[in-house]
């Protein structure tokens, strides 16, 4: 791309940096008022925010010496973590955690948005201090950002815009075919809680073998080898997304697990059971790879006599939403374990019914991949088109 007409300036000679803090929380006249306040843990990856959790007072605002941010001005945390981003759809005040730029007219808001996602490591990179890293204002007004004409930069904006409203979209599919799958569980076989059709009723742990991985230790890991799995790659497996593996094992250590202990094998489960818990993965390639012990729980060796495959992975999802649902203000949310897993109840239709709606299912999961292949694409051409303009 010809870059020729472009300038580079340092953020601070196209924007004013903006930070805030916190009124003290033990001040009741300084909460629960007029003014909208916000902190990083709030940001959720969207644009925009048009909303916060905690409102403060005029009081608040005078006492701690708190300077408004406009509308449109774009939103950048400094720290716990640094570089997530937004744009304010309102005016509001926020916390220490934020490094925030309103523009000038030289520099779109939006543009200004979208090379600072891009950049991510970048602005870790530059974070300093013992306890937890931190960039200072005076780092941001550091910053140099490429300012290109201003109908350069909304084209730039509306290619993006478009880019990442299509992937939403597929996102949105996915979920409203997962909605599907679940309309039709419900429809067939009722709540698998409450279970009011009275169906024959067994537990997990009598209906396959609950599990998890042998230990692997970091030592282990090699730079070149066999895949090994935490949550977040058998989360994207469950996704149908590009997996990005980032450990791996040697293929003797593998084959060592494998033939003393096995491997999960097409048609096995693998449950997330710490932090993100409950995401569910029914292996479906052929290709070696390890996973880690206490992150993931492992269902093998399925009853294939008594329940369907397809039939026990929807009724473990809504098994494991209750229970996710039961325990929410709870320790035991962080962790699903083996043990839990074991005694949860499964409903046991008649197996042909099962069957009849696994046949549903396939067809759902037929369409769910294809979008899942089509997100992925719009996804390497969004990465293809950010490194373009700002690699």
């Amino acid at each position: 791309m010809n870059k020729q007409n472009w300038t580079y300036k340092k953020l601070g000679e196209v924007g004013s940096v903006i930070g805030g803090s916190t009124p003290k929380t033990d001040v009741p006249e300084f909460w629960n008022g007029e003014f909208a306040w916000i902190t990083p843990a709030e940001l959720d990856g969207s644009k925009y925010v048009s909303s916060t959790i905690r409102t403060i007072t005029e009081k608040a605002v005078s006492k701690t010496n708190l300077t408004l941010l406009p509308v449109g001005t774009v939103l950048l945390s400094s720290r716990a973590p640094i570089g997530k981003v937004c744009i304010t759809k309102i005016p509001m005040y926020c916390n220490q955690g934020f490094k925030n730029i309103v523009c000038s007219d030289e520099l779109n808001n939006e543009f200004l948005y979208w090379w600072l996602k891009g950049k991510s490591d970048f602005l870790n990179s530059l974070g300093v201090g013992a306890t937890f890293k931190e960039i200072s204002k005076r780092m941001v007004e550091q910053i140099v950002v490429p300012v290109p004409p201003l109908a350069t930069q909304s084209r730039i904006v509306s290619e993006l815009d478009l880019l990442q409203s299509l992937i939403d979209k597929q996102k949105a599919q996915l979920k409203e075919y997962d909605t599907l799958a679940q309309s039709i569980f419900y429809d067939m076989f009722g709540d698998p809680v409450e279970n009011e059709k009275g169906w024959e009723v067994n537990r997990l742990g009598d209906l396959c073998d609950v599990t998890s991985s042998k230990r692997i230790f970091a030592e282990e890991y090699v730079e070149r080898g066999v895949p090994f799995y935490r949550s977040k790659e058998v989360i994207e497996r469950s996704k149908g997304l590009p997996i990005s593996v980032e450990l791996f094992i040697s293929e003797e250590r593998y084959r060592d697990v494998k033939d003393k202990f096995g491997v999960p094998v097409v048609g096995d489960i693998l449950v997330t059971a710490v932090g993100t818990i409950g995401k569910i993965w029914t292996v479906n390639i052929k290709d070696p790879f390890y996973f880690k012990d206490g992150n993931v729980v492992w269902l093998r060796k399925i009853n294939k006599e008594m329940v369907d495959s397809d039939y026990f992975r929807a009724s473990l999802i809504l098994l494991v939403e209750e229970y996710k649902k039961v325990n929410a203000n709870g320790a035991a949310y962080n962790a699903l374990t083996i043990a839990k897993l074991k005694d949860m109840q499964c409903v046991l239709p008649p197996l042909s019914l099962q069957q009849t709606f696994a046949t549903k299912i396939e067809l759902i999961e037929k369409q769910k991949t294809a979008i899942s292949k089509s997100i992925a694409e719009t996804q390497k051409l969004f990465d293809y088109t950010m490194d373009k303009y700002f690699g």
